[in-house]
């Protein structure tokens, strides 16, 4: 690419603006709605209160998003008021895209100050729907609650940003330009984490049980993970061609909804359900790439099974034979993993839903892998939860076995017993309302401390509170949670994702050890404990809906 843009001290502009009062960010970045976005200095204030705050004069940074509608417009943004703020260089990924893993992986390997996300990870893409940006540190995690938190400072107080009246990047060609006194580098977005890829599993034994007739399916849903499943999966490993399903990524994600949950990945459930027909494995990912579904012919492994199935079988894997650390999981996420800690002698921590609370265990070498009920789970090889990852731990781990997935998921419950699982959200409902229904759960409390559904007595109940065990931040109101004393759980939260009105997230879950009582419906087997937390939190009463819009 030739170095066709050059500094001109008068390029640079100090554009006036005002503040946004919404410009808060959530737990994974500022996500709005994209005409929220398309407000003039929307975007712009951010970015500038984010470089405000991070101090990249001098700095590398790292750009990149999920391709989702209007990416390559607030990507040519950013890279100008990098420019305008003395940023050294950047890089950025071909066409503008970078998983959210691949670009923590980028700013470890680069050892770069940071880097921004253009994403709204599982949330719906195009004109009318969901956009989002984050920033992660130079450690490649979720930037900390106190640096969003002085970011947001900021933005309500901002009064001008910086800018480069400049010609725009080429972000299809691989190479480097300059705009201005910046460096940018064009850089192929697959092939750094691909390569740590390969130092993590064992490709071979993987690429010998594909040779020997073992079938996959993995469905990418038009989003960023199709050039990185074509390319690790197709390409290095051998898996058949289309072997990956919808596996370009597209700025609408092909008007689907990418999230990999039993609902919106419809078409792969199905196909694993056809019986002997079906494939031996199947998986997905979402929009950024950082989240995944495993399923097995007629099996779905939840996401909290997955993280301790992977815990206890870490050893088998070229990069865990070291053994682990330790391991987390977020407080949602039901106790399985607790459960093979335990057997296994290892701390086992409990933090609130967010990424970013891994960050300080994984940096301080307390935990191996981490992982959260909402199809998250990762390792400390970077510090962000990594869809393909897990996708390759587990071909990993199955050629390993050589046994059906389904298999080694029944096995797993037998040794340490089954943790019925279920999330049940309740989309879109009333922001007003969810917050009265939460405070009014709060509000009660104390007196649902001993009290008695049947054969369910709750135990302990509290609105969760963390404790950093590295830096003694505290995070208080996570959480409601009802402990029950047969060791069954009901937890009540509001998502901090979604874009318009609020999402109610329910989580329930019943321990059972006795091998002839796993193999039983889930909803059934729950089915108390959902009453019980409809009628505990008054939820028909108070959001208007009978039933929750999505079950996994």
């Amino acid at each position: 690419m030739p170095e066709r843009l050059y500094n001109d001290p008068m390029d640079t502009r100090t554009v006036p603006t005002h503040p946004f009062p919404d410009q808060k960010p959530g737990t994974s970045g500022l996500r709005k709605k994209v005409r929220i976005f398309l407000q003039p200095h929307y975007l712009e204030n951010f970015v500038q209160s984010v470089l405000q705050q991070a101090g990249l004069a001098g700095k590398t940074l790292v750009v990149g998003g999920d391709g989702r509608f209007h990416n390559r417009e607030a990507i040519q943004a950013i890279l100008k008021m990098a420019a305008a703020n003395n940023v050294q260089r950047t890089l950025v990924g071909r066409h503008g895209f970078l998983s959210t893993p691949a670009v923590s992986a980028v700013i470890r390997k680069y050892r770069a100050a940071g880097g921004f996300i253009l994403s709204a990870s599982h949330n719906p893409g195009g004109p009318d729907a969901d956009f989002g940006i984050k920033y992660n540190s130079d450690n490649g995690g979720p930037a900390t609650v106190t640096f969003t938190d002085a970011v947001y400072a900021l933005s309500r107080q901002i009064s001008e940003y910086r800018i480069l009246a400049a010609g725009e990047v080429d972000l299809d060609q691989l190479g480097v330009c300059r705009l201005g006194d910046m460096q940018v580098e064009i850089i192929d977005p697959v092939s750094a984490y691909a390569g740590l890829m390969e130092e993590l599993f064992d490709f071979d034994l993987i690429r010998d049980m594909l040779v020997d007739g073992f079938t996959l399916c993995f469905d990418a849903m038009h989003a960023i993970t199709g050039p990185y499943a074509i390319e690790i999966l197709e390409h290095r490993l051998g898996a058949k061609p289309g072997s990956v399903m919808n596996g370009v990524p597209l700025e609408d994600f092909g008007g689907g909804h990418p999230d990999p949950n039993l609902v919106h990945a419809h078409d792969l459930v199905v196909l694993m359900n056809v019986g002997v027909a079906a494939p031996d494995f199947g998986a997905a990912s979402d929009g950024d790439g950082d989240r995944n579904m495993i399923l097995g012919r007629n099996i779905f492994v939840t996401p909290s099974d997955s993280l301790a199935i992977m815990a206890a079988n870490a050893q088998f894997l070229p990069g865990y034979r070291q053994g682990l650390a330790g391991v987390a999981r977020s407080m949602p996420t039901s106790c399985a993993v607790d459960r093979v800690a335990a057997q296994l002698n290892l701390p086992c921590y409990e933090t609130p839903t967010g990424w970013k609370y891994f960050g300080n265990l994984l940096d301080a070498g307390r935990i191996t892998l981490c992982g959260e009920e909402s199809f998250g789970t990762g390792s400390n090889h970077i510090r962000e939860k990594d869809g393909l990852w897990a996708v390759l731990f587990w071909l990993n781990l199955l050629a390993v076995k050589r046994q059906p997935l389904a298999w080694i998921v029944h096995e797993h419950w037998a040794r340490f017993g089954r943790n019925y699982y279920s999330r049940h959200d309740y989309e879109g409902i009333d922001s007003t309302a969810a917050e009265g229904l939460m405070d009014n759960l709060r509000n009660a409390l104390a007196g649902l401390l001993g009290r008695r559904f049947g054969e369910y007595v709750i135990a302990n109940c509290d609105d969760f509170s963390y404790t950093d065990a590295i830096d003694n931040s505290v995070s208080q109101y996570q959480g409601i949670r009802l402990l029950f004393a047969n060791g069954s759980r009901i937890v009540y939260r509001l998502s901090g994702t979604g874009t318009e009105g609020a999402t109610l997230r329910v989580y329930l879950e019943q321990y059972e050890p006795d091998v002839t009582k796993q193999a039983m419906d889930t909803q059934l087997v729950l089915r108390d404990l959902i009453t019980i937390a409809g009628q505990v939190a008054e939820i028909p009463t108070r959001t208007g809906r009978g039933e929750p819009s999505v079950i996994t």
